[in-house]
């Protein structure tokens, strides 16, 4: 079992590589949702801070700056050096997420491995971004230019994150770009420890900075902001039109946005139950179901219907709930009082509107944020647990028909991040992965996700890719160069 009170070495906001109280005086506490009891207080960034993290960030981007003059190797080998830092301090970082956030202490640990290859995967492309030369018409030589967008503000979620605070850092710092990050207000304390590794990786001044703070403040001014020049958020479909808005209204700022979802997994009757069964449970309750890409919709077809709900409602009653910091847990807690309490009135909107509940569907215990694990059956499309995410241990299980019946009712939705699909005829699986609306599709199996592949979706979930090489475009501007060739020796 690890540490479950990890001594916390940094709470102040982190600007220019130097450790700064908020401009306010103000702080906020970070909250440990296993007991609902105060971790710490953190340093309450606001819009002056943010003005100060982008005037640093800014200053490092000139072009004359030790920064901008730095060999794109260079740039891959600090990239590096941090990867073997986090890899260092692995088990300390892994038992502050399991603190701050929830998440049970080896799947922080295996996220944390996660984000390393991230970082070394996006260490590789820094020399390696590069134009390309272009026949064009006339007596003309033209050549393209790929240079740093700039000033990067990202905003963090709190389901993951370290691991999404280095996905934004690395591929910002990839191409040549500054970077904000703000982290979410429940969860600050492992974005933080990030900062003070990056600063003894040896990045110069203002190329990273953090700044806690709360949405509705910081997060707003980084979006405001008229010298950000670009924008990557993670989170709700909701924030994410006043960041789009917001860019419309200051100074057109690029956006990547990765929002929410309600993604399908479909199971065909031919099936191999054996590993759709558990496939499908472990990833719609992985992490308490605080997942954007969770499979929350699981059309199953109905010849095998009964089986696959009578099998999903014994793998959830052995399913273990508990401490976090517990090798034997496999489920900790909703992240804080707001996400609990709307779980469970989703979850009671299910049996009010006419789903069976077949297990769960409480609260446990009496301290901390802890649901049991939910299974439904006998849900329709028209439920509220069926059309909303639900960000929670819920599993709705919806029955189906035909191939275009699923095809229509898993693209009935605002949505487009995820789908998944289970059948021993590849070409059922292919006709379907081509047919859904959807960022990512995963055929026998679910939530297999790399640094090598794009990431993103469809619709209200999402704007631009984040991952592989395509995530590496939304930090990039494009620069044409074209030259008149001389038509007479000179």
């Amino acid at each position: 079992m690890a540490a479950t009170k990890p001594v916390i070495k940094y709470t102040q906001v982190f600007i220019n590589n130097e450790w700064v109280n908020a401009s306010s005086g103000k702080t906020f506490p970070t909250i440990n949702p296993a007991t609902a009891e105060k971790i710490i207080d953190i340093q309450e960034g606001d819009k002056a801070d943010i003005d100060k993290a982008v005037a640093a960030a800014r200053q490092a981007f000139k072009l004359n700056s030790t920064w901008r003059t730095m060999d794109a190797s260079a740039r891959g080998r600090l990239l590096e050096k941090l990867a073997t830092l986090i890899e260092r301090d692995l088990e300390y970082i892994a038992t502050l997420e399991t603190l701050d956030n929830g998440k049970p202490f080896q799947m922080a640990r295996s996220e944390l491995e996660g984000a390393c290859g991230v970082i070394r995967y996006y260490a590789g492309w820094a020399d390696k971004i590069h134009g390309k030369t272009i026949p064009s018409d006339g007596n003309h030589f033209s050549f393209t230019r790929v240079e740093p967008i700039g000033v990067v503000g990202a905003i963090i979620p709190w389901n993951g994150p370290f691991y999404l605070a280095c996905i934004k850092m690395s591929t910002a710092v990839a191409t040549g770009c500054t970077i904000v990050l703000k982290p979410a207000e429940q969860t600050p304390l492992t974005t933080l420890y990030l900062a003070s590794l990056v600063k003894e990786a040896g990045f110069p001044p203002g190329v990273v900075n953090v700044v806690p703070g709360y949405g509705h403040t910081a997060g707003a001014a980084i979006s405001n902001h008229p010298h950000i020049d670009k924008v990557s958020f993670t989170g709700s479909t909701e924030v994410g039109h006043l960041i789009q808005k917001a860019s419309g209204e200051t100074n057109l700022k690029r956006v990547t946005l990765e929002l929410g979802g309600k993604s399908p997994l479909v199971i065909f009757d031919d099936a191999d139950l054996e590993v759709a069964v558990p496939t499908a449970h472990e990833t719609v309750f992985a992490h308490a179901g605080q997942i954007c890409v969770s499979p929350s919709r699981m059309f199953v077809q109905e010849k095998i219907y009964d089986e696959f709900v009578k099998r999903s409602k014994e793998l959830a009653l052995k399913r273990i709930v508990g401490d976090p910091y517990d090798a034997k847990t496999q489920q900790g807690p909703q992240v804080d009082d707001i996400q609990y309490k709307k779980v469970l009135e989703l979850i009671e909107s299910g049996k009010k509107e006419g789903a069976k509940l077949e297990c769960g569907g409480q609260g446990l215990g009496n301290k901390g944020y802890f649901i049991q694990p939910t299974v439904f059956s006998g849900v329709t499309d028209n439920m509220r647990i069926a059309k909303e995410e639900i960000f929670g241990p819920v599993q709705q299980i919806l029955k189906f028909k035909t191939m275009e019946e699923v095809i229509e009712r898993s693209n009935d939705t605002n949505y487009g991040l995820g789908a998944g699909v289970f059948s021993r005829d590849i070409n059922k699986c292919l006709t379907y992965a081509q047919a859904v609306q959807s960022g990512s599709v995963w055929v026998n199996t679910y939530m297999a996700i790399s640094p090598q592949t794009p990431f993103g979706g469809f619709k209200q979930s999402g704007i631009g890719r984040e991952w592989g090489e395509e995530g590496l475009h939304g930090y990039c501007e494009i620069k044409t160069v074209t030259v008149k060739i001389p038509t007479k020796n000179s």
